[in-house]
């Protein structure tokens, strides 16, 4: 039948929005949405030609109860190819099921790469009469793209798809809904007048520390004002309030230059919590998202406006300031599916600090560092490296950006740093488990971090007293917070407090130990592990020690190459906290690794030597490579989500809240217990431990199975 009306989609109350209307919608936001970068033309194209395959009969057909599927995407990706035009094209072919690779010439029309669906052209379903309504126009390709090779084509076009698929997806909701979604309108001079408030009590500081940590500050506050848009170091010590004064430069930065938003990319969420959380008190609950994958926006039942909001923002980073993972921004950087891609179009004019930069992970480091490159030289971003042990990463960002130098917020001659030095290193040697626990066991108040969990149980089973605790990921997060609690408790009154933790409990974890001893690691740990020692600054340096010891058991060879560039750059210097030791470090470390060590799985080139392998970079883009399964452990209130879980009951709340409940585990430990029948395995794939008896509230989950096989790192 004919349909005197196209429409794009037909709301629950049978409101109706024709296809005319949905992509005008849909490409003035799209268009809005890339003018940042240049790609405006871009977008109009795309969100113009995205839905005209639903000007089908067919279409029309199935929007009013027919059940055959219609492929609508493909048609607008044929007029955009056929115009000459591959970036609209691609974004276009992607906006439902994901950007495909481009393929080849020789793919067949059931292939789904990009040239596959070309190919298809033929066999659509008629969709002509689009031409009555629509017209596509011609578009400009930015300046800076003409003479590019693959690398910044393929960067460009997921930036489109972007625009794309965010402006598809409001345009939708806001027609469905019968509203558009309510934009946060605080401004950066807003933020900034709170920032001012806060800070206020700051000045005059009193005592030594404060004036240099204010000294830093105010350093911030004028390079943020001075600086142009660029790529910059904050080389801040541990204790000198780098956390205010990062925000500090973003916000008087932004400011400055009309940028959009400040996004602090973080590498623990243990940190993403503490830092959302100040965020949070010095800029309103409103204007901060907190993004990762322990953050659960329950929009069950009667949800609040605010949480809603919050949790629509998730979606596309559309607020001020965005707290999220290393792991969500840059696998949403190399992402092919739209969930992940929304919001890529909302990182171009920002201000981006990279906290704790040190912990990019030296597998992923060239397209990390290349990325970065990218946002900064094309789409307006000022990234900020932000750290107490710069890596040496100078060298990577010449040969990607060789006009753009990385500039250092905080010179040394800006505040005096051994103000801040508050710990003396002391190397213990070798020390057998029984040796170290029995020097452990002579401090009243003590920190001890290993580097396996099969180490942390066994030092911490040889200590004697009350007020013994371990820290590992054998224990769930949970657990893990309830422990922290109790530690921070004991500290703080004065009563015994023995830890022996892996490394987990070394960034951003806010504990304050007299002593603290370190197993051999990479230098970048042993710092780490030292902010754990006087941390408030109480006592003095000489009091404050922290022991550099080499444990019985050999190096995982996971550690084996951090720990050689460690022990080559304590061996050289002898303040081995030094800007001149840490960058040795790091440079040691880089070339110990190799260049094909920092793109492990040849991101870059994969994508120099293939036509846009949008689908294959994705799957191979993995920050962590995690070979381990979770076993959910029924502990407090896991256990009524556990019976939750075993009665049928999924989907992602639960799931999220599970997850405080969860225990990774290697491959070999999961088989073991589940030969010996101490796992239940669901029919969802989910596993809970069946057997209460492994595990202990001290320590968490065994490492041996009931059997007493497996026993395992």
């Amino acid at each position: 039948m004919k349909y005197a009306s196209y429409l794009a989609h037909i709301s629950d109350d049978n409101r109706i929005q024709s296809v005319y209307s949905h992509l005008t919608g849909t490409s003035v936001r799209a268009k809005a949405f890339a003018t940042s970068f240049g790609g405006e033309s871009q977008a109009e194209l795309a969100g113009l030609a995205h839905d005209i395959g639903k000007y089908s009969e067919a279409f029309q057909s199935h929007l009013h109860g027919e059940p055959k599927q219609v492929d609508h995407s493909t048609a607008g990706a044929v007029e955009c190819w056929q115009r000459g035009q591959p970036f609209a094209a691609f974004a276009v072919a992607g906006h439902h099921g994901g950007l495909p690779n481009g393929g080849n010439q020789t793919d067949g029309s059931d292939q789904a790469t990009l040239w596959g669906r070309v190919k298809r052209a033929g066999s659509l379903e008629p969709y002509g009469r689009w031409e009555q309504e629509v017209t596509l126009p011609e578009p400009d390709v930015p300046g800076f793209l003409r003479k590019k090779s693959g690398l910044e084509l393929v960067f460009f076009t997921r930036m489109l798809y972007s625009c794309l698929v965010d402006a598809d997806f409001l345009d939708t909701e806001a027609f469905m809904d019968g509203r558009g979604r309510e934009h946060n309108e605080t401004s950066m001079e807003q933020l900034w007048d709170r920032l001012q408030s806060y800070i206020s009590g700051w000045f005059p500081p009193k005592g030594e520390l404060n004036r240099q940590r204010c000294k830093i500050l105010e350093q911030c506050i004028q390079e943020g004002e001075a600086r142009a848009p660029g790529l910059f170091s904050l080389t801040v010590p541990t204790g000198g309030g780098k956390t205010v004064a990062s925000l500090a430069f973003a916000l008087a930065h932004a400011k400055k230059h009309n940028l959009e938003r400040v996004i602090y990319v973080i590498p623990y969420t243990s940190i993403i919590e503490q830092t959302a959380e100040v965020f949070r008190e010095i800029l309103g609950t409103k204007n901060v998202l907190e993004h990762h994958s322990n953050v659960l926006y329950d929009l069950e039942g009667e949800a609040d406006p605010h949480t809603i909001s919050l949790a629509k923002a998730t979606e596309n980073w559309d607020m001020p300031v965005v707290v999220t993972t290393a792991v969500q921004f840059f696998e949403s950087l190399y992402a092919c599916r739209s969930s992940q891609c929304r919001k890529l179009h909302n990182i171009a004019g920002s201000v981006v600090i990279f906290d704790e930069a040190q912990m990019l992970p030296i597998a992923y480091l060239r397209p990390c560092v290349w990325a970065i490159s990218q946002l900064v030289e094309h789409y307006g971003v000022s990234a900020v490296l932000c750290t107490a042990t710069q890596p040496a990463l100078e060298p990577i960002f010449r040969e990607f950006l060789p006009q753009i130098p990385v500039q250092e917020l905080c010179p040394p001659d800006t505040c005096q740093w051994d103000v801040f030095r508050r710990v003396t290193f002391r190397r213990a040697g070798s020390l057998t488990w029984d040796e170290l626990a029995a020097q452990l066991n002579t401090h009243s108040q003590v920190l001890c971090i290993v580097n396996t969990r099969k180490a942390a149980q066994a030092v911490y089973g040889r200590l004697d007293g009350t007020g013994c605790f371990h820290l590992s990921t054998l224990m769930c997060p949970s657990h893990r917070k309830a422990q922290l609690r109790e530690i921070r408790r004991r500290l703080r009154e004065g009563l015994p407090c023995r830890v022996v933790s892996t490394s987990l409990i070394e960034a951003g974890v806010d504990v304050d130990f007299p002593v603290v001893f370190r197993e051999q690691s990479g230098l970048d740990s042993i710092l780490q592990a030292a902010g754990r020692c006087n941390r408030e600054g109480r006592r003095s340096a000489e009091e404050s020690v922290v022991h550099i010891f080499e444990g019985e058991e050999k190096a995982p060879p996971l550690f084996s190459t951090a720990i050689g560039a460690g022990k080559a750059a304590m061996a050289r210097y002898a303040d081995i906290a030094s800007p001149e030791a840490i960058h040795a470090y790091f440079s040691e470390l880089l070339d110990l690794k190799g260049r094909e060590a920092q793109d492990k799985e040849q991101i870059l080139p994969l994508i120099q030597s293939e036509f846009f392998p949008f689908r294959t970079v994705a799957e191979r883009f993995h920050l962590i490579d995690s070979p381990t399964r979770t076993v959910y452990i029924p502990w407090d209130n896991g256990a009524e989500l556990v019976k939750r879980l075993r009665a049928g009951e999924g989907g992602r709340t639960l799931f999220r809240q599970l997850g405080q409940y969860g225990v990774s585990v290697y491959e070999k430990h999961f088989a073991a217990l589940e030969a010996a029948g101490d796992l239940e395995v669901l029919e969802n794939g989910a596993a809970i431990l069946c057997n209460p008896a492994l595990y202990a509230e001290e320590t968490g989950l065994s490492l041996e199975a009931d059997s007493g096989k497996g026993l395992f790192i």
